[in-house]
């Protein structure tokens, strides 16, 4: 699904010049939900942006089911942290929703029944005529998600998405992000801080280095099936795997 070969990125020039990422390799496979974590300023949004054709990165290559990623895919949908300033104040939740769907070639009918069968996936059936700023930060994410699901794409990129929101909203959402992605099949890169969240949610860890990023570890996720926040969160491989993460994060080698 997706091949990331030698990226590199450099912002600005002279004595301002900021090495961001260098030489990194990453794959990603269809239907995987992998997971991003690294230390603070890393690099790991920027990696995102790369993917997402938001940015032009310095060097590397970029590909997306095989096309080399030189604008924004047609197959590709972002959730952003700042849910607040994704979604527009003026449009209600389903017209939110079916905004990007004018992109494909469906009536307004299809739009709206698509609007309505995504906010239904993330418990928001009964949403669709509210405006944003009638909902609280963890149902306006939830729009968010609802927004990337209608438009069906082939990989969703999730920066920082649960990074606004209080403990519980984030452990649902995390929870809804297991649930849609067993129900689409699609293809998932979440960008985290939280090492629990990225044990928690991902079929894989990768671990990025301090700036320039480059990738320090790649470990796979082996929780029984389904994962819930007590048992799984109580699973002997869940802590060792997080303690693992920790120490790549921090620099710190095994013992």
């Amino acid at each position: 699904m997706l091949e990331i070969d030698n990226l590199t990125h450099v912002y600005g020039e002279g004595p301002t010049r900021h090495h961001a990422i260098d030489g990194l390799n990453l794959s990603v496979a269809e239907g995987e939900l992998l997971c991003i974590v690294g230390p603070s300023g890393c690099g790991k949004s920027t990696l995102l942006r790369s993917i997402a054709g938001l940015i032009k990165p310095t060097g590397g290559a970029i590909k997306v089911q095989g096309e080399l990623v030189r604008q924004t895919p047609a197959n590709l949908a972002v959730v952003f942290q700042d849910y607040s300033r994704s979604l527009f104040p003026w449009m209600s939740v389903a017209d939110n929703v079916a905004l990007p769907l004018r992109r494909k070639d469906m009536t307004k009918q299809q739009r709206r029944e698509a609007a309505h069968e995504a906010l239904d996936s993330v418990g928001l059936a009964e949403a669709g005529r509210k405006y944003p700023f009638q909902l609280s930060g963890g149902m306006q994410q939830r729009v968010s998600i609802a927004r990337a699901l209608a438009y069906r794409p082939a990989l969703m990129l999730m920066d920082e998405p649960f990074g606004s929101v209080d403990a519980q909203t984030r452990e649902d959402l995390e929870d809804l992000v297991l649930k849609v992605r067993g129900h689409h099949q699609m293809t998932i890169v979440l960008i985290t801080h939280d090492i629990d969240e990225s044990v928690y949610v991902g079929d894989r860890v990768v671990v990025l280095s301090k700036a320039p990023a480059h990738v320090v570890g790649d470990l796979k996720v082996e929780l029984p099936s389904p994962r819930d926040q007590i048992s799984s969160r109580e699973h002997p491989d869940f802590v060792h795997l997080r303690a693992e993460v920790g120490r790549l994060v921090r620099g710190v080698a095994s013992v």
